[in-house]
């Protein structure tokens, strides 16, 4: 599928379901914070930031294939993805620093500071970049060699194999460094990057540290990197069926894991800290993979215009522009005294301007190709 769809539709999904979570949580006054409409809110807001950096790493496995078709060095494919994680990181710094500076008298300093899903996004593509330079299979990069494609392979399956052992390690780590082993001894904007404590007593579980919000990221590059092996290319539907049922095979183990009477830890938060709760969101987002692929294959998910996936190829853009529309002094409502219908259309007027400004990003940067093109024709030595 072109651009493979079902990605923009996966980030495209993620951003309807943060307008909304933003919107009714910013908007709705207190006695409509009663109703059902905002609990469900809440629910669903469960689910943007893991499909973002979940989503992240998928991307994350699809650019360095792209760079190992090229013929890219493990060095070049490192210097590249750690590049633009560094880049992402940077634009989390910036945002945080542009939205200190339109809240400045009102938000605090240490706002700064704050550990939002950008910061921890660029970090975890760094991380990623590392990562796969070390379980990269040098013989790749040797002309001679006439093993090139069983070297990519293997580099393929050392990826996958390290990417679901970093995964698992910072999930099992985490209930431990948010509890019994805190890092108190580091600086709390340093520490805040791995429990998310910010100037608080205990980590926050509405800030996103690396422990765990890194994990879905490893996931995702797990994922990533098996959807380009040969089986998963010959057979794509059975395996993203395949998936599928894996996700919920890990939402019943995780079920079953939380009811067990062996306990690991001497603190159990299932809900913000649990390696088990880890586990049910990473079988939700395989699930949801699998019914997006499938909508956006046999669906009509691509039959004519998708506003979901036009959302999906600008998701950065929408999410920096529409927060300060929502929570900041730009709020087209008033913030905690409007009732559901009223937050309910402000959240149509947030979708539908969110969309015009995506469609005038993608329109400006076809034109900015096109404009390009002609003139790197016109530079191209002339052929008899």
């Amino acid at each position: 599928m072109k651009r493979l769809s079902y990605i923009d539709w996966m980030r495209g999904l993620a951003c309807i379901l943060m307008f909304q979570t933003h919107c009714y949580d910013s908007w709705l006054s207190p006695e409509a914070r009663k109703s059902a409409v905002f609990t469900w809110s809440q629910l669903l807001g469960t689910l943007p930031a893991p499909l973002f950096i979940f989503l992240a790493g998928v991307s994350f496995a699809l650019v360095t294939e792209r760079l190992r078709e090229k013929g890219a060095t493990s060095s070049e494919i490192a210097k590249t993805t750690i590049r633009r994680g560094a880049e992402i990181f940077g634009l989390g710094v910036l945002f945080r620093i542009q939205e200190y500076a339109l809240g400045f008298r009102v938000s605090p300093w240490t706002d700064l500071f704050r550990v939002d899903v950008l910061n921890i996004l660029g970090l975890s593509m760094m991380l990623m970049g590392v990562l796969c330079w070390l379980t990269a299979d040098r013989r790749a990069e040797d002309p001679a060699t006439t093993t090139q494609s069983v070297a990519v392979a293997a580099s393929r399956s050392s990826g996958i194999f390290a990417s679901l052992l970093t995964a698992t390690v910072i999930a099992m780590a985490t209930p431990l460094l948010w509890t019994t082993y805190r890092l108190r001894a580091l600086p709390w904007p340093l520490e805040s990057y791995l429990n998310g404590v910010h100037t608080y007593a205990a980590p926050q579980p509405w800030l996103f540290p690396l422990f765990p919000w890194s994990a879905f990221a490893f996931a995702g590059l797990a994922v990533g990197f098996f959807l380009f092996t040969g089986v998963a290319r010959r057979y794509e539907g059975a395996i993203f069926a395949a998936l599928g049922g894996t996700g919920v095979l890990a939402c019943f183990l995780s079920i079953k894991f939380d009811t067990s009477s062996v306990h690991l830890y001497p603190l159990y938060d299932y809900w913000h800290t649990s390696p088990n709760f880890f586990l049910m969101r990473c079988g939700v987002l395989l699930i949801i993979l699998f019914c997006v692929y499938a909508w956006c294959r046999w669906g009509l998910a691509q039959m004519g215009f998708s506003p979901i996936i036009q959302l999906g190829k600008t998701s950065l853009l929408v999410y920096w522009v529409h927060i300060e529309f929502v929570y900041g002094r730009l709020s087209i409502l008033p913030k905690r005294q409007c009732t559901v219908l009223q937050a309910s259309l402000g959240l149509c007027i947030i979708f539908l301007a969110m969309l015009v400004l995506s469609l005038l990003r993608t329109n400006w940067k076809n034109r900015h190709a096109k404009a390009q093109t002609p003139a790197a024709t016109a530079a191209a030595p002339a052929k008899a």
